[in-house]
């Protein structure tokens, strides 16, 4: 099967990624993407019929076989504040973080 995930295309990923690789290893990463992409095309060939229902996995979630819910507890990290204390900016209590842009990547 023909590669889908040319060079270019790896380089330009990697870039969106902001991820600095090795040429080794970007080869190797994208000869491992090119390796999914074909047991995708596999699974894709296998026939379904049209009336087979969607699966979240294999086994239909019922009473017989899915866990009771957990109790939801609310309780306040024993270090909170050593946590607190290690970040740069702070604002009533809370973790001042950047804004992420919303330009269009291309």
């Amino acid at each position: 099967m023909a590669e889908k995930i040319s060079r270019e295309d790896f380089r330009r990923l990697a870039e969106l990624a902001s991820l600095e690789l090795p040429e080794e290893e970007a080869e190797y990463l994208r000869g491992e993407l090119n390796n999914q992409m074909i047991s995708i095309e596999v699974l894709e060939s296998i026939p379904i019929d049209a009336e087979t229902d969607t699966a979240a996995h294999g086994l239909p979630y019922t009473d017989f076989n899915s866990a009771a819910p957990r109790e939801d507890i609310a309780r306040q990290d024993p270090h909170r504040q050593e946590i607190l204390d290690q970040a740069p900016e702070l604002e009533d209590g809370y973790i001042v973080v950047p804004d992420i842009s919303h330009q269009e990547l291309e």
